[in-house]
């Protein structure tokens, strides 16, 4: 290349590195290739890893006189198998050529290896139909030209590699964070267990059966906490790595929720409840991890907004069975929202104990079932919870 060739040695180079996705730096590439160098496709093969086998056409791109060719002669798999096994370039130009021909049938092919500081990565081959043959200053150019699609997989694997190394420390600082908040988590039941027992099993102190009976109480009710921050922990896991069977089947979603609400005003004898349906669907859901759904929203109202009433809508809206579940309590601050269904969130400053767990798993259920819950609040005026689950039932088997 001369220094006439300068300009275009640099809108590559700038196209290779000025743009943030290496898809969209490819895409600027072929816009400055097909300005300095005459072809109708461009095929990009990639190694396998390890291997000496191709890939798929990683990019492929037709311009000109190719774009309703047959897929060999269009791509050039064959030259491209040539580069790779012969590591070198390959050039092939019809045996013979008639101006009367169809160019389709007269492929000009130019194949060239793409090598990195690994070795050789891959091949591009370019296409001309019918011609005109590859000079040698345009091979030369070519071969620049491969070399910035080198540097772009280059680029490619750099980027996939820093990715991979994000995500792994973010799932570390999840465990360390999970860790952390476990270990508090179990501390304090166990705590209270402890200190109870150690209490009662003191030989100095003789302790009346009420205070006897208070202690044992606590130690009962620490223990089902215990249990059940187990049981959410583990049931949590298994949503989230997709290993806990859903059983679904035709439910009758009115009938769900109102037996579901019979069961918690049951629990909770101060729980008001008044139900508002306009639909009475069968749907196809779990009806167990449906109703542990419903269950923890009446325990949070019961728990957060004790007294106030709660209303449970059920309406269609579109393709979707909307359960809006609301309750007259206290609120929830607008900036605390977004956390809600994380793992282990529990708003500040929240009266009663929980988990963080309940909200999270009911999250993945909903998901579960192709559906999605939200949260709205107010302060002062109540929290909605809205369910939406599609009429067609979830996905099975995808």
């Amino acid at each position: 290349m001369t220094e006439e060739h300068i300009p275009e040695i640099l809108a590559l180079a700038e196209a290779v590195t000025q743009k943030p996705d290496w898809k969209q730096a490819l895409d600027s590439v072929m816009a400055v290739v097909r300005s300095v160098f005459l072809f109708d496709n461009l095929a990009l093969y990639i190694l396998e890893s390890g291997s000496s086998e191709l890939t798929e056409i990683a990019y492929a791109r037709a311009v000109g006189r190719g774009q309703s060719a047959g897929a060999d002669v269009a791509w050039g798999a064959e030259i491209a198998n040539r580069v790779i096994a012969q590591k070198e370039m390959v050039v092939q130009i019809p045996a013979d050529s008639s101006p009367n021909d169809d160019r389709l049938t007269k492929p000009f092919l130019l194949g060239l290896p793409l090598r990195t500081y690994e070795g050789l990565i891959g091949a591009v081959v370019f296409v001309r139909f019918g011609g005109p043959e590859y000079t040698p200053a345009q091979i030369q150019r070519a071969q620049y030209i491969a070399t910035q699609f080198s540097a772009l997989f280059v680029r490619k694997k750099l980027t996939e590699e820093i990715t991979a190394l994000q995500n792994a420390r973010r799932l570390l600082e999840m465990q360390e964070d999970f860790i952390a908040t476990i270990s508090h988590e179990l501390r304090t039941p166990l705590g209270f267990i402890k200190g109870y027992t150690t209490t009662l099993l003191r030989k100095d102190t003789k302790w009346d059966e009420e205070t006897r009976r208070e202690f044992l109480q606590i130690i009962d009710e620490e223990a089902d906490h215990l249990n059940e921050l187990i049981e959410n922990v583990l049931e949590s896991a298994r949503l989230q790595s997709n290993t806990l069977p859903m059983h679904f089947q035709p439910v009758r979603l009115d009938a769900l929720i109102r037996d579901t609400m019979i069961r918690s005003q049951a629990r909770y004898k101060d729980l008001q409840v008044r139900l508002d349906f306009s639909v009475a669907p069968t749907i196809t859901a779990d009806s167990v991890r449906l109703s542990q759904v419903l269950e923890n929203l009446f325990s949070n109202a019961n728990k957060y907004a004790p007294g106030a009433p709660v209303t449970v809508y059920l309406m269609q809206i579109k393709d979707f069975y909307r359960i809006r579940f609301v309750d007259a309590g206290p609120g929830i601050p607008s900036e605390y929202l977004p956390n809600l269904f994380q793992r282990f969130y529990r708003v500040p400053g929240q009266a009663g104990a929980g988990s963080g767990l309940g909200l999270f798993i009911c999250k993945q259920i909903i998901e579960a079932h192709g559906g999605k819950i939200a949260v709205e609040s107010t302060l002062g005026k109540g929290t909605a919870f809205v369910i939406d689950l599609p009429i067609t039932g979830p996905k099975l088997g995808g």
